[in-house]
């Protein structure tokens, strides 16, 4: 250690969570299990969105904007994972429900002017008795990974004011029965991804209707669905962020200059480590199952979890969805404290987490063999579940490629 090293004052150091948050979490850890599981596995085989368990939830306050604003602004930045961990340990197909409305919440949030947050965002949650849902809306048929293959066009009506907008969206969480979409479409094909804007559509807005809705492997209590918009017009001012600001950076892009961050791709990286730690509750929840099945199954005399091979196989998921944990945690708190992601710590978060929990739970189901590969237990539920995580908002190989390019520096495709 140098002089100067020894003189430089030391930075404390925690992984200590904030006494807000741990109340927050031990009043979530509650709802999940008093609440959320016990409804889990009636509304999975029905595959519709729990209305009631959404209603529960806005009573005490957890379905509100006002539950996801305080997480999103909590000082450390891990309100949000903590919430989402705690949700989705409880059942991922009834937390999306309670969650898929942030994700458009988040659209607005990202790249928004404060006009168009405190307007819209409201309409995305309601209250007891009058909820509402939110809908972001960016993959198409033809345009998943690749989002700069849009074809959802946006016409300004300069005449009327007003954006028209046509094309097909799909895979989008409460699509076709949300209050506000949240729609990504380019508005000059041209220039592909950096050609494109996020718009927001209001409440019953004529032209926007619901289109496949789709039988899903896992996550079925959220609803998934296609948007089909035929001559949607919305105002000047739905464009988020602001026609003004799309205007400059349009002009910008055209003259050969930086077109700053596209408006997608804003939404999914500030999303990752909810993403993330979505991913954590699903695992922690196999884990925790499968440890409390080894002390009490008893074969050969004596409990399963005596055994090295099932031991050492608990030994290994529970270090991964800690791993995991801390990535997801480092890209919350990166996130808040506005540090960009120059290392592609956000997909690392997204891959180490829905990659964990797709590989822990298939282990949960082998410790439990015959038992967990039937539906009278959940790990066989969460199994199908936890795929999702290495899909959806950018698969694993997609957050291989972000991640290679920090890596080598080089444009990796």
């Amino acid at each position: 250690m140098s002089d100067t090293d020894a003189d430089r004052p030391s930075a404390p150091f925690s992984l200590e969570l904030s006494d807000d948050v741990v109340q927050m979490r031990d009043w979530l850890h509650e709802f999940a299990a008093s609440v959320i599981r016990p409804a889990a596995a009636e509304w999975d085989e029905r595959e519709e969105t729990p209305w009631p368990v959404l209603e529960e939830a806005a009573k005490v306050g957890l379905y509100s904007l006002d539950f996801y604003a305080q997480q999103y602004l909590e000082g450390s930045g891990l309100g949000i994972p903590v919430a989402f961990e705690e949700l989705f340990w409880g059942d991922a197909g009834i937390g999306l429900a309670l969650a898929g409305s942030s994700l458009a919440a988040v659209a607005v949030v990202a790249n928004g002017t404060p006009e168009q947050v405190g307007e819209w965002c409201p309409q995305m949650f309601g209250g007891p008795g009058d909820l509402k849902l939110g809908a972001f809306c960016s993959s198409e048929p033809e345009a998943g990974s690749d989002v700069g293959a849009i074809r959802t066009r946006a016409v300004y009506d300069a005449a009327a004011d007003e954006w028209v907008l046509n094309g097909v969206k799909t895979w989008a969480t409460n699509g076709g029965i949300a209050n506000v979409h949240v729609v990504v479409a380019s508005v000059d094909p041209s220039l592909r991804s950096r050609g494109q804007a996020s718009f927001i559509v209001p409440p019953g807005t004529a032209g926007l209707s619901m289109g496949q809705k789709f039988r899903k492997h896992g996550i079925r209590a959220s609803h998934t669905a296609e948007v089909v918009l035929s001559d949607v017009r919305v105002p000047g001012r739905c464009v988020v962020g602001g026609r003004a600001r799309l205007d400059e950076r349009l002009a910008r892009v055209r003259e050969g200059g930086p077109g700053g961050e596209q408006a997608a791709m804003k939404t999914f990286e500030a999303s990752r480590p909810g993403v993330a730690a979505m991913a954590v509750g699903v695992a922690r929840a196999a884990v925790e199952y499968a440890a409390e099945y080894s002390r009490t199954r008893v074969q050969f005399g004596r409990p399963i979890g005596q055994n090295q091979g099932v031991a050492f196989m608990l030994a290994d998921m529970r270090s991964s969805v800690d791993a995991a944990r801390l990535l997801t945690w480092r890209a919350a708190w990166m996130a808040r404290q506005g540090k960009p992601f120059t290392g592609a710590e956000g997909s690392m978060s997204k891959l180490v987490a829905g990659e964990t929990a797709v590989r822990v739970t298939e282990q949960a189901i082998q410790i439990l063999g015959g038992n967990g590969y039937t539906r009278e237990y959940p790990v066989e539920r969460w199994h199908r579940d936890a795929k999702i995580f290495t899909i959806f908002e950018g698969t694993s190989e997609i957050q291989r490629m972000i991640i290679g390019r920090a890596v080598t520096g080089l444009d990796v495709r």
